[in-house]
């Protein structure tokens, strides 16, 4: 499904989208690669990452993808779309410099690591002309879809409680994702933007006018919490040891909307839990909706996601569509060429990524500001 080098452009609305892959890490190759190869609507048609042996074993996958050591050579000529999967740090930066071209983007979350990252990146695209899209794979999960569905019925919301526990699940452990200078946080930056992501349809453009969080590291430096199923390491390398972070693996939050909505947040990159488990309850004035399930790729799993509502101490299962590991990400593929092709859409992706990392920044002045009191804790971002 490759197009050959060279090929012309892609005609508005004809052909599949060429795609460039910007970061060729674990989300790049074992999410991104293999469902643009697999996806009818899109072909690989460059490759941008300084390792050299990454951008080989991609280009061999892609027979006529263009090998880039960056971004630099990367234009509207060569793609319809990029598709950034780097390090935290450079996500807004690098997303800036492609949309500045005229390039649209597609950017893996965290979208942004402050509010002025988002101005940024809004700037940008009024600049270049493109659109921003952003990753949001947990709102096109079908069990989250049942769950917004059924909250139309619960009356007015009152609380949601949604948290992320993984039992091992520290990602890359001694790599970037746990550098704060290169992550810009933690487990509240990982797992937390996909929960904020996942209940922002509940809470439409509410402000959060009250936010208390905290934070701690008891797991994020040993060797053993580390997340094996990701295969970031070497055998016999960091994950066999412990290893140094400088981040939370784990963060706690309470958050009050102005018309007194109540959301309590907990992420958690490792516990003393025995499986890894995603929870989101809404409470109505007519109802609760609970969703158990468990987000992401690790095999550490709940069997089967299960949706219940209860109602006046009567609890009743709901029908959940069984799908595979990952779906969500097929999901969003699905969705791009017609948000690509809607220009009411710009602008939209940068307004999100605003409301939740001014939660998250939110949450991590909070807990900088408890750590004070106390003793030392895990380093949080320094500015927010």
């Amino acid at each position: 499904m490759n197009a050959p080098a060279g090929a012309p452009a892609r005609a508005a609305g004809g052909g599949p989208v060429r795609v460039a892959l910007v970061g060729l890490g674990w989300a790049g190759r074992s999410i991104w690669l293999p469902r643009l190869r697999e996806h009818p609507a899109y072909t690989v048609t460059a490759v941008a990452d300084p390792d050299p042996a990454a951008r080989a074993a991609a280009v061999a996958a892609h027979a006529g993808a263009r090998a880039l050591a960056g971004v630099a050579e990367l234009t509207p000529e060569v793609a319809d779309l990029a598709v950034v999967a780097v390090p935290n740090h450079l996500h807004a930066p690098v997303a800036a410099e492609l949309l500045g071209r005229g390039i649209p983007v597609f950017v893996e979350k965290p979208v942004c690591l402050t509010s002025a990252e988002a101005d940024l990146l809004a700037a940008a695209e009024r600049a270049g002309g493109a659109v921003l899209l952003a990753g949001s794979a947990a709102r096109y999960r079908a069990d989250v879809r049942a769950l917004h569905a059924l909250a139309g019925d619960l009356g007015t919301v009152r609380h949601i409680e949604a948290a992320w526990v993984r039992a091992s699940g520290v990602p890359d452990a001694g790599g970037w994702f746990t550098d704060l200078r290169r992550a810009g946080g933690g487990a509240l930056l990982d797992l937390g933007w996909h929960l904020l992501d996942s209940i922002g349809p509940l809470l439409g453009e509410a402000v959060f006018e009250q936010v208390a969080g905290t934070v701690s590291d008891d797991f994020v430096s040993s060797g053993s919490r580390q997340a094996a199923w990701r295969r970031d390491g070497a055998p016999g390398g960091p994950a066999a040891a412990n290893v140094a972070g400088d981040v939370e693996d784990t963060a706690r939050g309470f958050l009050v909307t102005g018309d007194g909505v109540s959301v309590s947040l907990r992420a958690s990159w490792a516990s003393h839990e025995a499986r890894d488990v995603t929870l989101i309850r809404v409470e109505g004035s007519a109802g609760t909706a609970t969703l158990r399930c468990t987000f992401g790729f690790s095999p550490n799993r709940q069997e089967r996601s299960e949706l219940t509502r209860t109602r006046d101490g009567e609890t009743r299962p709901v029908a959940v569509p069984d799908e595979p590991v990952g779906a969500e990400y097929l999901g969003q593929l699905d969705a791009l060429p017609a948000l690509l092709a809607d220009p009411s859409f710009r602008g939209r992706a940068v307004a999100d990524a605003r409301r939740a990392i001014g939660v998250i920044e939110g949450l991590y002045t909070s807990a900088r500001t408890s750590r004070a009191r106390r003793a030392p804790g895990p380093a949080v971002p320094a500015e927010v």
